[in-house]
């Protein structure tokens, strides 16, 4: 969803590679992709998503969330390109009752956690961006918004978690965001690009019946100890951006006005 909204927003300046056009787990491959093309600037948008399926193949995520961004941060450092890190709310214990701001102890409950923490470090000691986001919905591909639109049309009532805490995110807000942080020549670091505001699964839920004309009563909260997963989720995943007002930047909009503004694109009719 991320990529998509990038490109879109970049035009033409853009080079954007598939997973079969490149595998950053192969480094001679970067390197040879980075000589190719000399970019001004490396933003990586792939990884590791499967978040449960991480739990039993550890391994497997680490290759592509943590070991594949040394080399592809390293090589872009040598060539002069800045390069940027997509990482997570997840590198976060999600016990708080305040935002984690973008210098906050990190504490992984989960194994993608670990793997895009390790990502992170990997990105820094290049001396790269990191931009962490959360709970990331947008026109292209499977997302939360989609499941509540499809999830009213089949049924009386549904059940949504009351009890995880964080910020709904437009990918195309986050697009925008990415290219105003690249085009601000900002000081390499940690951001945080998620919306401004915070809200639960279920406040979220909500909001879309409301957007879609339905009764937001169809949506009833539940807690997230009903919903036994393989990996633990965060119960708190608001992230503080001070990092923007140190950069001289603006953070992204509230998460409810974002959600409007996208409405006309994301409704499946």
């Amino acid at each position: 969803m991320l990529a998509t909204d990038l490109v879109r927003r970049l035009g033409g300046d853009a080079v954007a590679l598939s997973r079969t056009e490149l595998d950053i787990r192969d480094a001679n491959a970067v390197k040879a992709c980075l000589l190719a093309h000399r970019p001004d600037v490396v933003v990586n948008c792939a990884a590791w998503t499967a978040v449960d399926d991480a739990e039993s193949r550890e391994d497997e995520a680490l290759a592509v969330n943590g070991h594949a961004v040394e080399p592809l941060a390293g090589f872009s450092a040598k060539l002069g390109a800045r390069f940027v890190q997509i990482s997570t709310d997840y590198v976060f214990s999600g016990v708080a009752d305040h935002p984690f701001e973008e210098d906050a102890t990190t504490a992984p409950i989960n194994a993608y956690g670990r793997t895009k923490l390790a990502g992170e470090r990997a990105a820094l000691e290049n001396g790269g961006y990191v931009v962490r986001t959360a709970w990331l919905y947008g026109a292209a591909g499977p997302n939360f918004v989609h499941t509540m639109i499809r999830l009213a049309g089949e049924r009386r009532t549904v059940d949504v978690v009351d009890d995880q805490h964080g910020q709904p995110t437009w990918t195309a807000d986050l697009a925008d965001q990415l290219v105003l942080l690249i085009d601000s020549r900002a000081e390499p670091g940690v951001y945080h690009g998620t919306s401004s505001g915070q809200t639960t699964w279920y406040g979220f839920a909500r909001e879309i019946f409301t957007l879609l004309g339905a009764d937001p009563d169809r949506v009833r909260p539940t807690s997230s100890g009903l919903f036994v997963r393989p990996a633990t989720r965060p119960a708190y995943s608001v992230l503080g951006h001070a990092g923007w007002a140190k950069a001289g930047l603006p953070p992204i909009r509230d998460w409810r006005h974002a959600l409007h503004a996208a409405w006309s694109q994301l409704r499946m009719d």
